[in-house]
């Protein structure tokens, strides 16, 4: 009987520690700092309103979903995408609003299932400077650009590190004027954020895409590993919402209002346009 009543006792203790855990859990952040790569029309860029903010499909998305789960997400300029994920990281801000599955960044960060949108990386030549192209061994023995720890999947990435030359700048604009100066032979970039920042930029019709893609992958969620607020009830209400958004169709309709409204930035404003 007394030990029937100790374990009886032991457990209703256990039942109560456990209660104020998973309010704790469930409540204990209500709000998440996200970042992501500044450099990424339609899917994110700098509120030309307010710089420190990024815009686009991937903060929509991610606006809806705090909705949904009654958490403010806010989505924050901290610099070129290598910094974006270092802060991330470090845990100094909780979320990347859209990233690709790596292995170095599965070490750091957990990946929020479904995908949201799958992009095709591209090959990228300055128009008149074409080379033949029909697959990866094609790039060998030429200088490339990308971003610094951009990354185009995991078995392009392995293939990239032992056969080709590529080198990594901190901006898309700053690879883009480097291949139109014969300084590099190609640029490596996903489709259509490259082709939206370089028609903002002016030198949109000097660029040329070579098909096929070199892969296509699917963007993510991701939360840090070191996020105050990454705990198990957060992850699985994140799952849980994207896969309904994803069942709504809402991203494929952020995506489409969000190309809209790049192309609206980029035309002069009525002053500019007097000029």
């Amino acid at each position: 009987m007394l030990k029937r009543g100790w374990r009886k006792s032991v457990a209703v203790v256990l039942g109560l520690l456990l209660v104020p855990v998973v309010s704790y859990g469930a409540g204990k952040c209500e709000r998440l700092v996200a970042t992501g790569n500044p450099e990424y029309p339609p899917y994110l860029w700098r509120d030309p309103q307010n710089p420190q903010q990024l815009i686009g499909a991937n903060a929509d998305l991610l606006k809806y979903i705090g909705k949904e789960l009654e958490l403010n997400i806010d989505v924050i300029y901290t610099g070129p995408w290598s910094r974006a994920q270092d802060e991330v990281r470090m845990g100094r801000v909780d979320l990347i609003a859209g990233a690709f599955l790596t292995k170095p960044r599965l070490a750091v960060m957990d990946y929020i299932h479904p995908a949201f949108y799958t992009t095709a990386n591209v090959v990228w030549v300055n128009r008149g400077a074409e080379f033949p192209y029909a697959s990866w061994e094609d790039l060998k023995g030429r200088t490339g650009d990308t971003l610094v720890n951009n990354s185009f999947g995991q078995e392009f990435d392995a293939y990239a590190k032992s056969n080709l030359t590529l080198e990594g700048v901190s901006s898309l604009t700053q690879a883009f004027k480097k291949l139109l100066l014969g300084r590099t032979d190609y640029v490596l970039y996903e489709r259509y954020p490259g082709q939206a920042l370089a028609d903002s930029e002016g030198f949109g019709e000097n660029l040329l895409v070579l098909d096929p893609p070199i892969s296509s992958e699917g963007l993510y969620l991701t939360l840090s590993h070191n996020s105050a607020c990454n705990d198990a009830w957060l992850r699985g209400k994140l799952a849980q919402k994207m896969t309904e958004a994803m069942d709504k169709g809402v991203p494929a309709r952020l995506l489409e209002n969000n190309l809209k409204l790049w192309k609206e930035q980029q035309l002069p404003s009525p002053d500019e346009a007097k000029e």
